[in-house]
C-alpha cells in the first residue's frame, strides 16, 4: 500500500505527518529545527528520501537544510546566495530606490529527475540553482538583471520570489512568480527570462499593458497538462491556455476572489481549489468561514466545500505555500493555516478533518506520495 508524508514549515520548526494509503491515522514527527521559521520543506521527486527545507531567523540568518532519510536526521547544507553582480536597485513602497538585499529562501524546488538539482527563490527577488544537493549555489542572474527588474517592488510580505514550476515535458522551461512584480518564464533553463503578465489587471497599475507591477499570490500548474496555467493573483484568480502568453478571469461566482493558495487536483487537469479569504487588508474567512472552493471546469463556476471545516468564528489564514495534493487514486487535498491546523481531504475535498491541531503558524505545506 501507497504511504503519504505531508511536510509542514511552520513559524516555529517543521513537523512531518506520515500515514498509510488509507490517510486515517497520522503520526507527527517534530518539531525539526525548534523555534526557527522554516518557510519551506520539499522532497525531491526523483528520491523521496531527499528533503530540501528553508530555515530561517532574524537573528541567526538562512541555513539550507538537508535530510536523505525522510526527514528522521537533517544536516546543513552550503548557504551561500549571493547576488551574482547585478547592479542597481529595485523600487521601495514610496517608489524611491532600493538596493537589492538577500533576506531570506521563500521556496525550493527540486528536479523532477535529478535528486542534487535544486532551485531556491529567495527574497530579495531573485531565483538560485545548485547542482550538488545545496553544497553550492549560483544565481540565475538573467531574471533580476531583466529591464524591468528596477520597477519592481516589495508585496506585503516583502519582495519575495514566491513561486517556482518546472515543465515535465520540457524541463529547460521554467515559471516563477515574484511579489510584488508578476510571473515569468524561462526557456533555457534560467539564462533568460520574460515577463508573461498579459491580461492582469492590478489596482496600483494604471497601464493595462505594464510588463509588471502585478502582484502575483501563486501558480499552479498539472503536470500533464503543463500549457494551462492558475493563478491566485492579490485580486482575481486567473488562467492561461498558453504557457503565460496571455491570461482570463476564472474568478466567475467566488464569493471574493482574494487569496493566497492555488492548486490542481492531481487525475483531473479542470479541477481547481483556492481558499478566498475576505480582502487585501483582511486576511481571514469571509463571515468567519473557512471554506474552500473547488472549480471542475477549469474555473468560472465554483462550489464551496465545508463538510469538517469550521463554518463559525474561524479567522485564520491560509498562505500561498500551504496547500498541496497528493497523487493516491482518490487525489487528497491538504492545507494549512495560520492557527496551526492541518485539514486534509482524501476525496478531493467533499469531507475534511484536522490531521494536527495547535502548531505553530503554517506557513508551507508539500505532499509525497510514497510507494
Amino acid at each position: 500500500m501507497s504511504k503519504v508524508r505531508v511536510l509542514v514549515g511552520t513559524r516555529k520548526g517543521a513537523f512531518i505527518l506520515s500515514a498509510d494509503g488509507k490517510r486515517d491515522r497520522w503520526d507527527v514527527s517534530g518539531p525539526h529545527f525548534a523555534g526557527w521559521e522554516i518557510y519551506h520543506v520539499k522532497g525531491s521527486p526523483a528520491n523521496p528520501d531527499r528533503i530540501y527545507a528553508s530555515q530561517s531567523s532574524g537573528w541567526f540568518g538562512q541555513l539550507i537544510q538537508r535530510s536523505e532519510d525522510g526527514g528522521a536526521t537533517w544536516e546543513p547544507v552550503g548557504n551561500d546566495f549571493a547576488y551574482d553582480g547585478v547592479p542597481g536597485t529595485h523600487q521601495w513602497y514610496d517608489g524611491t530606490p532600493h538596493p537589492w538585499e538577500f533576506a531570506r529562501v521563500w521556496h525550493l524546488e527540486p528536479s523532477l529527475t535529478d535528486p542534487d538539482h535544486v532551485y531556491a527563490g529567495v527574497e530579495d527577488a531573485a531565483i538560485f540553482a545548485s547542482t550538488d544537493g545545496g553544497k553550492s549555489w549560483r544565481e540565475l542572474s538573467g531574471l533580476r538583471s531583466h529591464d524591468t527588474g528596477a520597477s519592481w517592488q516589495p508585496g506585503a510580505g516583502g519582495m519575495c520570489l514566491h513561486t517556482i514550476l518546472i515543465d515535465p515535458r520540457s524541463p529547460q522551461r521554467i515559471f516563477a512568480a515574484i511579489s510584488a512584480a508578476g510571473a515569468f518564464r524561462s526557456d533555457d533553463a534560467g539564462a533568460t527570462w520574460r515577463p508573461i503578465n498579459r491580461g492582469l489587471k492590478s489596482a496600483g497599475v494604471p497601464n493595462p499593458t505594464a510588463e509588471v507591477g502585478h502582484c502575483v499570490h501563486r501558480i499552479a500548474m498539472h503536470r500533464d497538462r503543463p500549457d494551462v496555467l492558475f493563478m491566485q493573483k492579490h485580486w482575481d484568480v486567473m488562467r492561461s491556455d498558453d504557457a503565460g502568453e496571455s491570461w482570463r478571469e476564472i474568478s466567475g461566482n467566488l464569493p471574493t476572489d482574494f487569496g493566497f493558495p492555488i492548486d490542481v487536483h492531481a487525475h483531473e487537469p479542470d479541477t481547481v481549489y483556492v481558499v478566498p479569504i475576505k480582502s487585501d487588508s483582511e486576511h481571514f474567512p469571509l463571515d468567519g468561514s473557512l471554506r474552500v472552493f473547488r472549480s471542475r471546469t477549469g474555473g468560472d463556476e465554483w462550489e464551496p466545500l465545508t463538510n469538517g471545516l469550521p463554518q463559525r468564528n474561524c479567522y485564520v489564514n491560509v498562505l500561498r505555500d500551504a496547500m498541496a495534493v497528493d497523487s493516491l487514486d482518490s487525489c487528497g487535498i491538504y492545507f494549512g493555516t495560520t492557527g496551526g491546523q492541518v485539514y486534509a481531504s482524501s476525496d478531493a475535498g467533499d469531507n475534511w478533518t484536522a490531521i494536527v491541531r495547535d502548531l505553530p503558524a503554517v506557513l508551507s505545506v508539500e505532499v509525497q506520495t510514497l510507494p
